[in-house]
């Protein structure tokens, strides 16, 4: 999407105020402000962001600075259907604050952005075909359905110092969650290359 096609408006889920719950800031203060939509139709997604209202830019700005975190999470759905280089800067500017994205990774994410979370969806069921192609991640994020791993390490977005995150996938049903759990450890501890991310906020029941 070309930077003249960006509108002010732009359609979000919600925003609040928690902890990371995941990666590599799990546990830091952060407003996460969540876009609605997303371009993949995964088949394993746990996150209601089909809703939302149109927001101004200048709305949100005021909604984020409500609260004192040092970090904002653009997330979704697929924040990069919304953003561009120029929101992210004025976010920045009216804010005093860092910017993370949260991205499936399959469309460019603005330069302005601080830290980039790419959790790749290629391959899974009900995701499409649409290849990785942002070309820097701070963090791999990669949800654990047994498939195989190797190929991550040759995303375009994975460098030497990209981090790289396994985490199981959420099920409503606590024994095959749990059996998730350990088959995630069990890889982890495996190949070392890897680091266990767990949705903290799960266990700590907070947004």
């Amino acid at each position: 999407m070309a930077p003249s096609e960006y509108v002010a408006m732009k359609k979000i889920a919600e925003i609040f105020y928690s902890l990371q719950g995941e990666g590599h800031h799990a546990g830091y203060p952060s407003v996460f402000v969540r876009f609605s939509g997303c371009n993949l139709n995964c088949s394993f997604c746990d996150t209601d962001h089909a809703d939302g209202v149109f927001m101004e830019d200048e709305a949100i700005i005021r909604a984020v600075n409500l609260y004192s975190a040092d970090w904002i999470v653009l997330t979704g759905g697929e924040p990069s259907l919304w953003i561009d280089n120029d929101f992210v800067s004025l976010l920045k500017r009216a804010t005093g604050k860092r910017v993370a994205i949260e991205t499936n990774g399959t469309r460019p994410v603005p330069e302005a952005i601080d830290w980039v979370t790419v959790s790749p969806k290629s391959g899974f069921e009900g995701a499409g075909s649409a290849p990785v192609v942002v070309d820097r991640a701070n963090e791999l994020k990669v949800v654990d359905l047994g498939q195989p791993l190797e190929p991550y390490f040759s995303l375009p977005c994975v460098g030497e110092d990209t981090l790289m995150y396994l985490q199981p996938c959420y099920v409503p049903d606590e024994e095959q969650f749990r059996l998730n759990r350990l088959q995630t450890v069990k890889r982890v501890l495996g190949d070392p290359r890897w680091t266990l991310s767990v949705q903290l906020h799960r266990y700590l029941q907070i947004p």
